[in-house]
């Protein structure tokens, strides 16, 4: 791989991300890191399985027009992938930013809403919806990265869980953003209303927005009963 490594950016339980270059563009290299607890054969097979996973999936959705990384070269076989480096600034420094204005930020979580529904149109779940891995440009066009936990999915259960993910983050994390989450949800319904009915994937059909957004309420409320 033709990767020049300039910083690392994050060291995780699975994996070990640098930012660089790659053939002259700015790039993000993903390398796994080995679980030592597990047998080494089945930590290959498992890591070999997940980095194909994720690099289908980002190349799909690059494809649809969701903004996510391109992927420019993968070794699956040594867990090494490399993707196109999304420019902004992960969520999670944008609403602690006190110097932008109200209107930006509510413009931000719109923008997160939207981008959301179209990955689930897709009937792709991303699994880990946090602050993090929602990049954010200087426009407030957000990004999707780490798709690492990414399924397709067709059943309801997963699509809730994803905005329940981020729901908890926002009220969590993001306190003195109120009313957060439903400007986030309002991007949601608005990007289902702009677009039109799901169209029939070949697994099957897509929740509709309305169906997610109820799973959420259940989502909710079985988290307050057993909290």
């Amino acid at each position: 791989m033709a990767f020049e490594p300039t910083e690392r950016l994050h060291l995780g339980a699975e994996a070990e991300v640098w930012a660089g270059t790659w053939m002259g563009k700015d790039a993000v290299r993903k390398l796994r890191r080995a679980r030592k607890w597990r047998h080494p054969d089945l930590d290959h097979r498992l890591g070999y399985r997940r980095m194909m996973s994720e690099s289908r999936l980002l190349i799909r959705l690059k494809r649809c027009g969701v903004r996510v990384p391109a992927v420019w070269d993968l070794d699956p076989e040594h867990g090494r992938m490399v993707l196109e480096r999304m420019p902004g600034r992960p969520l999670i420094e944008v609403l602690r930013d006190t110097s932008l204005s109200a209107p930006f930020i509510n413009t931000v979580l719109h923008n997160t809403g939207a981008l959301i529904r179209r990955l689930h149109r897709e009937a792709i779940t991303h699994g880990d919806l946090s602050s993090n891995n929602i990049l954010v440009d200087e426009n407030g066009v957000p990004a999707l990265i780490d798709f690492g936990l990414a399924v397709i999915d067709y059943e309801v259960e997963r699509f809730g869980i994803d905005l329940h993910v981020i729901d908890q983050i926002l009220g969590a994390s993001h306190p003195e953003h109120e009313g957060a989450i439903s400007t986030l949800i309002e991007g949601y319904m608005a990007e289902e209303e702009a677009l039109g009915p799901t169209p029939e994937q070949s697994g099957g059909a897509v929740p509709t927005a309305q169906d997610v957004l109820k799973r959420l309420e259940e989502v909710r409320s079985r988290v307050r009963y057993h909290g």
